[in-house]
């Protein structure tokens, strides 16, 4: 493996950087998935490779979920490479039990994630390098996988009239529980998963709730085999290779159809009204006359991507979206996305991360006995 140069800057200097050959961003399923491999094929942490983590502590975007969102609710969690999950209460809440298989991972395997470490800008360093700035000092690297989700950029659609709400408006990312609800009369908006267990949840709480989505919710009836996993992954990838933004696989497959969703439709909770024209002081109202009172708008309308520390790589494609051929940028192959796109669920972030570090090693020109040394 690669000797660190002798004139490395310290860390904490901002004026100079630490030289490794793969900067990781982000220690969610993505991120670490990608650490594995990496260490697998004979990286050293720390030596040939860093990973650096936004959040306080592991578990990655799962330890913000709001609290009744058990262990048992979260559908298609896949493990970890190398280490399963087993023996979790289902009763306990997600956000402890996958942090807490997340830490015992990093330690397992000797990730040493770096956090809480702010990416400020990824661009163009010396000697083909990348420069990557942090609020802890900046490194210089060979190539860099960016595993950094979507959960610090929740999307919040703009209406008409929405700044003279009186009520309280919040997203998805700031749901504590059903319980803050009681009494009140609550508007959901959003048709994927979060907006119907928000709605279950609150549904038995609150005065009344009305569920908003901009299309005709579609439940799936059918067991999600694997079949309809391809072919929803492939949708997905083809708009990443056509340089568009990326849609989610639940947008595609549709919702799934089991004994709570069937409940819910028939006692009305699940009920569903076509987006509203605009918000008034006191709800929402569309043009044919039809109004809703509320004292509340949770918007379940999902994340983006949280990749603007690229923005000086200038990497957007004339669709609004980076263009990609699996995991590598197709403009330039020495930056990955895992967990992006076609890959943004837990088992594609899984083979993601193994595909990227393949390539990367490839990229690298590295020898499978000097990586295995």
């Amino acid at each position: 493996m690669r000797e660190r140069d002798a004139d490395a800057a310290d860390q904490g200097s901002t004026d100079a950087a630490q030289q490794v050959d793969v900067v990781v961003i982000g220690a969610g399923q993505a991120g670490l998935s990608s650490a594995y491999h990496l260490r697998r094929t004979g990286f050293e942490p720390d030596r040939d490779f860093v990973v650096l983590d936004h959040s306080p502590r592991p578990g990655g975007a799962w330890q913000f979920r709001w609290p009744t969102l058990t262990y048992g609710k979260v559908h298609g969690m896949h493990a970890l490479p190398g280490m399963e999950l087993t023996g979790a209460d289902p009763s306990r809440p997600s956000s402890e039990v996958i942090s807490t298989y997340f830490d015992t991972y990093e330690r397992t395997f000797d990730l040493q994630v770096r956090r809480p470490v702010d990416v400020r800008a990824v661009r163009e360093g010396e000697a083909g390098r990348l420069l990557v700035e942090t609020s802890v000092g900046n490194w210089s690297t060979r190539a860099l996988i960016n595993a950094t989700g979507t959960w610090d950029r929740p999307f919040w659609p703009r209406y008409p009239g929405q700044e003279t709400f009186r009520g309280r408006q919040l997203h998805t990312a700031q749901y504590s529980g059903p319980q803050e609800f009681a009494g009140q009369r609550v508007i959901v908006v959003g048709g994927g998963a979060s907006g119907t267990q928000h709605l279950m949840e609150i549904a038995p709480y609150a005065a009344a709730t009305s569920w908003v989505t901009r299309r005709p919710p579609v439940f799936r009836d059918e067991p999600f085999d694997e079949n309809i996993g391809r072919a929803a992954v492939a949708l997905v990838e083809e708009r990443v290779r056509m340089g568009l933004p990326p849609r989610s696989v639940v947008s595609v497959t549709g919702l799934p159809l089991n004994d709570a969703i069937r409940q819910a439709l028939e006692h009305g909770i699940l009920d569903r009204l076509p987006m509203f024209d605009r918000i008034t002081p006191d709800g929402v109202e569309w043009d044919d006359g039809r109004r809703v009172d509320a004292d509340v708008i949770l918007w379940a309308t999902g994340f983006r991507a949280a990749i603007d520390h690229l923005a000086p790589l200038r990497l957007r494609a004339p669709g609004g979206g980076i263009r990609m051929e699996g995991t590598r940028v197709t403009a330039d192959p020495r930056l990955h996305l895992v967990g992006y796109g076609p890959s943004a669920s837990t088992i594609g972030a899984n083979r993601a991360g193994r595909a990227a570090v393949r390539d990367i090693r490839q990229l690298l020109a590295r020898d499978p006995l000097e990586v295995a040394a």
